[in-house]
């Protein structure tokens, strides 16, 4: 049998998500390294995929712990969980900075008080309280009051461009199928592993 293209499988399943996930369906799990080689994960947004984009993006301060750690080691690995439909898909790849176009048209999306927050924080650094950081967000308020918010310097995307995509579905008594995609120059080769 022959697979569709993996953003196409990607999009079918997404859709299926968005359907029965109750909340944030396209969240994901960014796994990255230190300069050490410890690993590091955490979820965050899907914000744009598909192959007109190259990949998957998601927005984040550059100033960050995830930003730094993506600036020493470009090699990521993304995962999407969706139990409601039991599956799972696994990405790898390596990440690069969106464009500034990009990032700012995703930016004026989003909520004032999102933009408002990208101002007001100071993501990963420690925090004596959380009254401070209200107060800071009170003072972008105040200093963006009446006006656009523009996209902060520190904050933009990553475009994880995949080489191996692994698509999860659940099967009775732990027979589950699995699909590999891997990269070979412009196309992909595809497979089955055993669960």
């Amino acid at each position: 049998m022959e697979r569709p293209d993996p953003f196409v499988l990607f999009d079918l399943w997404f859709a299926e998500a968005q359907a029965s996930e109750p909340n944030d369906p396209n969240a994901m799990a960014l796994a990255t390294v230190d300069e050490q080689g410890r690993p590091s994960s955490r979820m965050v947004l899907l914000k744009g995929h598909g192959p007109d984009v190259g990949g998957f993006i998601f927005y984040t301060n550059l100033e960050s712990r995830k930003s730094g750690e993506l600036s020493g080691n470009a090699n990521v690995a993304l995962l999407f969980h969706w139990k409601s439909l039991r599956r799972q898909i696994r990405i790898e790849g390596a990440v690069t900075p969106v464009d500034y176009i990009t990032a700012d048209a995703y930016f004026a999306t989003r909520s004032r008080n999102s933009q408002l927050g990208a101002w007001a924080s100071d993501q990963s650094r420690p925090l004596a309280d959380r009254a401070t950081f209200e107060a800071r967000f009170a003072e972008m308020e105040q200093r963006f009051a009446g006006e656009d918010v523009p996209r902060p310097p520190h904050w933009s995307g990553w475009l994880v461009t995949p080489t191996k995509i692994e698509f999860w579905q659940d099967r009775e008594f732990r027979l589950h199928e699995r699909w590999v995609y891997e990269r070979s120059g412009d196309s992909w080769t595809t497979g089955m592993l055993y669960p």
